[in-house]
């Protein structure tokens, strides 16, 4: 009856540890997604999907990378750029309230995104500094 009660205390000690282990991995892996989201994505002061589409692909052209598809009623540009490696950008535009738009990338190295800020952060410079000069129309 002892033995029988120390096996069931152990068993449930044991489940509770590795349940706890795979309710702890969820939250990180939720919270790295979170992170890596916010890396991807940047809100901007415009309700014009179409001029925010267009800046996206020249962008990523000027960046190096050959547009592969661009979809306007989509909102999204997928383009690649081959440069010693292979990089794949899908890049979506989408409306946030009535006077601005989410532009989010999403950038792979083969099949496995890039979870460090410093090609977002090149994307997203460079793309901002292109909406300036399109909105004051500077060419």
């Amino acid at each position: 009856m002892k033995l029988t009660i120390f096996f069931s205390t152990v068993l449930i000690t044991v489940t509770g540890m590795f349940g706890c282990a795979d309710s702890t991995k969820a939250v990180l892996e939720s919270e790295n997604q979170v992170k890596l989201r916010s890396m991807q994505s940047r809100r901007f002061e415009t309700n014009d999907k179409e001029k925010a589409l267009r800046v996206a692909m020249a962008t990523l052209q000027d960046l190096g990378f050959v547009i592969d598809k661009a979809d306007l009623t989509l909102g999204s540009i997928s383009g690649t750029k081959l440069d010693r490696y292979a990089v794949r950008i899908t890049t979506t535009i989408r409306p946030y309230g009535e006077e601005q738009i989410i532009v989010r990338a999403n950038a792979q190295y083969d099949t496995k995104a890039i979870e460090v800020p410093e090609p977002y952060q090149q994307f997203f410079a460079a793309y901002e500094k292109a909406m300036f000069l399109t909105a004051h129309n500077v060419d």
